[in-house]
């Protein structure tokens, strides 16, 4: 069953949702070659902290990270380590923050940073899937389907670029709890006009998790990281959005 939100609840989410905004920009923008995984990880937990939420992974049962690392052929949940992060490395970081009881989720890409840069194809890979995630938010409208935006992502994502979207992974309702229904992919299954209708009060999280290569992913021996079966590139971006009769109101902002 999918729980609408009230006009206060979605106050609530947003601010949540600006503290998860304010803190996953500001551990991007930490992101540089030699510093470890756990260490901006630490970075985080203390400013979501600071900021009056609590990191909403910690509430995910045998989970002890505020943050997820999906570092060049990992996929998603990926356990922050102590590897150093290496120029040209592709780092996917997912965070959540609980506030007020809501959640909010939020994931972004970036290259880490090497000396005489020049874009590649790499650079066009991670460009099409934010503007994948940005076309998808777009389409959130009443009136459409969780369809449109599933055909909005498969289309920018493998038609039209030529990647793989992650067929086993996928966006939700989130909302008093982390993952909530409706489920959200980032492909079209059947007919658009059986996926469930956009509504107001209706707060998902909008995911665009595709892979370089094939769709195919394989589960680590920790249990919890997923990588790309064929070794290559993944890219993560995510964002926590409101269904309203304005539009979509980006939580995560």
């Amino acid at each position: 069953m999918i729980d609408y939100k009230t006009p206060e609840q979605i106050k609530v989410m947003q601010h949540g949702g600006h503290i998860l905004a304010v803190v996953l920009n500001e551990v991007i923008e930490a992101v540089v070659p030699g510093i470890t995984e756990l260490e901006l990880d630490v970075l985080a937990e203390k400013r979501i902290r600071e900021l009056g939420g609590e990191p909403g992974f910690m509430k995910v049962a045998g989970y002890h990270h505020t943050t997820c690392f999906s570092t060049n052929d990992v996929v998603v949940h990926g356990i922050p380590s102590k590897y150093k992060l290496q120029p040209g490395d592709i780092v996917g970081i997912d965070c959540g923050v609980y506030y007020k009881g809501f959640h909010t989720d939020m994931s972004e890409s970036k290259r880490v940073e090497q000396k005489g840069e020049k874009k590649d194809d790499v650079d066009k890979f991670l460009e099409i899937g934010k503007h994948a995630l940005n076309e998808a938010v777009k389409v959130a409208v009443i009136g459409n389907r969780i369809g449109h935006i599933s055909q909005t992502i498969q289309r920018i994502v493998e038609k039209e670029a030529g990647y793989s979207v992650v067929r086993s992974l996928i966006g939700h309702g989130v909302g008093k709890e982390l993952h909530e229904e409706p489920e959200v992919p980032g492909y079209l299954i059947g007919n658009i006009n059986r996926t469930p209708k956009l509504i107001d009060g209706m707060t998902i999280a909008v995911e665009v998790i595709y892979n370089m290569g094939k769709p195919d992913v394989v589960l680590d021996h920790d249990h919890w990281t997923i990588r790309t079966k064929d070794g290559k590139l993944s890219g993560l971006y995510e964002r926590t959005i409101a269904i309203t009769e304005d539009g979509p109101l980006m939580l995560t902002k």
